[in-house]
């Protein structure tokens, strides 16, 4: 094993550039998480939001009018892609509607 002898204010430089460099990953850290939070949906707070079953969500993933991503097993809808199918959903009804 090969020992390595450093001065104690070169130990203290490199400690304090580690130290500076764990702060600024923790903080760039935390702004992805609250960000990807935000961002991405579960199957039960989407159908909370369109006021429809499990399965008809499904039934929307399936068919592909829903975007969504799979991560082990647990299924994950983008923020956006909810407001447009919702968007879109308003647009044909209206349409339909005739107004």
């Amino acid at each position: 094993m090969e020992i390595i002898s450093i001065e104690a204010r070169t130990y203290e430089a490199m400690m304090e550039r580690f130290q500076a460099t764990v702060r600024k990953v923790a903080a760039l850290r935390k702004c992805s998480e609250s960000k990807d939070l935000k961002e991405w949906l579960d199957s039960q707070d989407v159908c909370e939001i369109l006021g429809v079953t499990k399965r008809t969500v499904q039934t929307l993933r399936e068919t592909g009018k829903l975007g969504f991503t799979m991560i082990t097993h647990k299924v994950y809808y983008r923020r956006e892609d909810v407001k447009k199918f919702l968007d879109a959903s308003l647009t044909r009804k209206e349409v339909r509607n005739g107004k």
